[in-house]
């Protein structure tokens, strides 16, 4: 019997948006104030912000449940804080991975006197009975072009997470294809490209669009343009029960 795959393409111009004085937020996913019936979350995977951060200015953030918080720099660095008196500097080729325990508030900085910067906010709802907020920064090798790299995995690979739940990026040269196969394929898959245009199963994709897959064995795509970001997260399938 053939499993049909479920699809559903979030475009990047038809995402929610925050714009304050101070900073630019680009909702994937129903955030906040913004409410679409076709945008709500993709099992655990809850936010996937898009930020932008005028010179000086700093934006505050608070969870309301227990989440895997990752922080992913795109133009410029960023400095971070947080309840927990962790702070520090990241800076793009960077990741910062923490746990944010619910009601936890932390705030993303632009440290710099004249450029804006960018990153990419994504928030993963931990439902695990034991949760113990933590706070990582990993350096992705993009030079290593053409690869998934580990960002964080419940299975043993960069930072460790909610079981059955990853994430993986890659920087891919024009016309290079790649493959990401399903560790488990009742989970679900969500794509989103940092930069560049790729085709991800005959889906056109670019900067800043999403993808989720059900009922998939293999993801497969090529870039369409020289030095294409991508990020492929697979979500437990645990977390498509609670919502």
């Amino acid at each position: 019997m053939v499993t049909r795959t479920d699809a559903a393409i979030y475009l990047s111009e038809q995402r929610g948006c925050t714009q304050l004085e101070s900073s630019k937020s680009l909702h994937t996913f129903n955030f906040r104030n913004y409410f679409d019936e076709s945008k709500k979350a993709f099992g655990t995977l809850q936010v996937i912000n898009d930020d932008t951060l005028r010179p000086g200015a700093g934006m505050k953030m608070q969870v309301k449940y227990n989440a895997e918080v990752i922080i992913i720099p795109v133009i410029g660095g960023l400095e971070y804080k947080n309840d927990l008196v962790l702070e520090g500097f990241v800076e793009a080729g960077e990741i910062l991975v923490f746990s944010a325990v619910k009601g936890m508030e932390y705030e993303i900085i632009n440290p710099y006197e004249n450029e804006l910067i960018n990153f990419i906010q994504i928030w993963l709802r931990n439902d695990q009975p034991v949760f113990v907020p933590d706070m990582q920064s990993i350096r992705i090798d993009l030079s290593r072009k053409n690869n998934l790299l580990p960002v964080f995995s419940g299975t043993g690979n960069g930072i460790s997470i909610q079981q059955d739940t990853s994430g993986w990026i890659g920087k891919y040269i024009g016309r290079e294809e790649g493959q990401y196969v399903v560790r488990n394929p009742e989970n679900g898959i969500f794509i989103f490209v940092i930069s560049g245009v790729f085709e991800v199963e005959d889906r056109l994709l670019h900067a800043k669009d999403g993808l989720a897959l059900k009922n998939t064995d293999a993801v497969e795509f090529e870039a369409l343009s020289n030095d294409a970001i991508i990020m492929v997260m697979e979500i437990g399938n645990s977390g498509f029960s609670n919502d």
